[in-house]
């Protein structure tokens, strides 16, 4: 059975009462399902119920007002359905880690705060582009020789990056079989979930994994990715959505799940599966560091 038509009206439902006493059971009536049924779908195909993204939804737009307006913070609290700036504020700090005070005056617009509505495109995205909940994998040590850039998401130069590196990746030795391609995001994983955004600019090494260093002339990176737990998401279609695949990664998944986020770097695996920067059926995977 298609959800997505009843997903869109439940949607459109929570976002005309953002600022309401809203329940979850009405959310489900409106859509025409029991809230069970919805809310397991919500869950299975959003990667959070109902109730987390009414409360996520509130908290990005009291965060948007905390930055882009001069309203008092229990206006911004109670126009965002708190009937108080004490249970405001606990939300708030459970999600962004600070208070709503100190969110304001760092003027950082994260992609934890920029959950947006979900739109059609978006739902589209999330239910056909995205595994919204991750496979879990151990990966042993793995060796990558590349060359490093930087780049944020909103002025993309990824694409530029691995096309130099590719012209340069034929002087590279001991490459490993069957040569998967790495980018690895080289910003502190701490700052990825609590400051990055759009605009934050980080480095990306674009590599391909080698049995051993031995050899490698010097103009080429040599990383080393510790072994370790990754949550693995797999990405479909064009790069120019991986913004949006982000977004979900870090605003949805990462405040929902039971891992814990670890402090190594995150980075894309490139391999057989992918066709193209613009190809709508290439597939590469996200790996997310845990512990």
């Amino acid at each position: 059975m298609d959800y997505r038509h009843a997903l869109e009206q439940a949607i459109i439902y929570i976002e005309d009462r953002l600022g309401d006493d809203l329940k979850v059971e009405e959310v489900a009536r409106a859509a025409g399902y029991s809230y069970y049924h919805l809310n397991r779908q919500f869950s299975a195909i959003l990667g959070e119920s109902i109730g987390s993204y009414i409360k996520k939804r509130r908290l990005a737009n009291a965060a948007k007002a905390l930055l882009y307006s001069n309203n008092k913070i229990i206006d911004i609290a109670v126009a965002n359905g708190f009937e108080t700036s004490e249970s405001f504020s606990r939300a708030f700090k459970f999600v962004y880690k600070v208070s709503p005070q100190e969110y304001r005056i760092n003027r950082l617009d994260t992609f934890i705060a920029s959950k947006t509505q979900l739109h059609a495109s978006l739902l589209e995205h999330l239910t056909c582009n995205v595994t919204v909940h991750p496979a879990i994998v151990e990966l042993a040590e793995t060796k990558v020789a590349g060359i490093r850039g930087q780049t944020t998401l909103k002025d993309n130069k990824l694409a530029e990056l691995w096309q130099q590196f590719n012209s340069l990746s034929p002087q590279i030795p001991n490459r490993s079989l069957p040569g998967r391609g790495l980018g690895i995001c080289e910003a502190c994983h701490e700052n990825s979930l609590y400051s990055m955004s759009d605009e934050v600019l980080f480095t990306e090494v674009a590599g391909i994994e080698v049995d051993s260093f031995e050899g490698l002339p010097a103009h080429f990176v040599q990383k080393v990715i510790p072994e370790g737990r990754f949550a693995v998401f797999t990405h479909t279609g064009s790069l120019r959505m991986l913004p949006q695949t982000f977004h979900y990664i870090w605003g949805t998944w990462c405040l929902n799940t039971k891992e814990e986020m670890d402090d190594r770097e995150d980075f894309e695996l490139y391999d057989q599966r992918f066709l193209g920067y613009e190809h709508p059926e290439s597939k590469i995977d996200l790996y997310i560091p845990i512990k």
